[in-house]
């Protein structure tokens, strides 16, 4: 069996990493293929983490899916329509009948029209598309990171999986289904994000941030206001450009529905900027105030 995995970053690999420690999976070929292969400051990484993982490094997506029967879908939200199109041509001009209906899972984080965009071109060519959420950080659960699944075809792919060790859970015959749930869930999870960087960088330049937090923590017992906080900001600051396209797709979702984004707008511009700072903040546990200090300094030369 052969596993194709386009897009080798953060998510991709991981998931690779932990699929090489299921023993029922010894037989399992893995293939990856990543744009930034190309590029000379990112293909020595992408080689590092394929072999680390045993991971075939193709420079040819027809030749990562060649042969494959399972497709891991796991770019950018900004790359995702394209790259489902990209496998969707590719289909259509190979001539050979695969033995086993291809399935494609698309893993990223776009709205539910998106999704049913892609689906569309990949199900008419007999490919079986899966929308499937990841549903918590990729680290440190890797392959078992909870994610759901949705659309005609994710009670087959739940057969197809049941030996890998995933966490998986089906929640409907409706694609866009599991893609809902997540784009409606980071309004809350992405936006608090931004909020409390909002908060935190305002509240050290007034000098008063002991007390707004420990009033927070009053108020909401149990969330660890400052440390939960100081998270946030290297998260933003590292992941904030793919934090902001997928806001955009959750922009998108809202407005599927009929709900004026105000908030989610927000949010987009205020990850966006964190992540064209090209800030970098260690991943060391630190406290807030160390944090906070770190990333206004190091942003001081633009607005916050």
């Amino acid at each position: 069996m052969k596993l194709a995995i386009i897009g080798f970053g953060e998510a991709g690999s991981a998931i690779a990493q932990g699929l090489r420690s299921e023993t029922a999976l010894d037989d399992l070929a893995i293939a990856c293929f990543d744009v930034k292969s190309f590029e000379a400051e990112t293909a020595d990484e992408i080689d590092a983490r394929a072999a680390q993982a045993g991971v075939t490094v193709c420079h040819a997506l027809d030749q990562a899916l060649s042969d494959a029967s399972l497709i891991f879908s796991t770019v950018t939200a900004g790359s995702a329509l394209a790259v489902a199109r990209s496998v969707a041509g590719i289909m259509e001009d190979d001539q050979d009948e695969p033995s086993v209906q291809p399935l494609y899972f698309d893993m990223n984080s776009v709205a539910p029209g998106t999704k049913r965009q892609a689906a569309d071109w990949l199900n008419r060519l007999g490919v079986g598309y899966v929308d499937t959420a990841v549903m918590a950080p990729i680290h440190p659960r890797l392959h078992k990171t909870p994610m759901l699944l949705a659309g005609p075809f994710a009670a087959a792919a739940l057969a197809r999986l049941a030996d890998w060790g995933m966490d998986l859970r089906a929640v409907g015959e409706e694609t866009g289904r599991a893609s809902a749930i997540k784009m409606l869930r980071s309004v809350v999870v992405k936006g608090l994000e931004a909020l409390s960087a909002e908060m935190a960088l305002a509240a050290i330049r007034a000098g008063v941030e002991d007390e707004v937090v420990a009033s927070l923590d009053a108020s909401y017992p149990g969330f660890d206001w400052g440390g939960r906080t100081a998270y946030n900001l290297e998260r933003m600051a590292t992941h904030g450009r793919r934090r902001a396209e997928e806001m955009e797709e959750v922009v998108r979702t809202l407005e599927e529905l009929g709900i004026s984004p105000d908030l989610t707008t927000g949010t987009v511009q205020r990850q966006r900027r964190f992540g064209d700072s090209n800030l970098e903040l260690s991943t060391t546990p630190v406290d807030l105030h160390e944090r906070a200090q770190a990333t206004l300094k190091a942003l001081s030369a633009q607005k916050m």
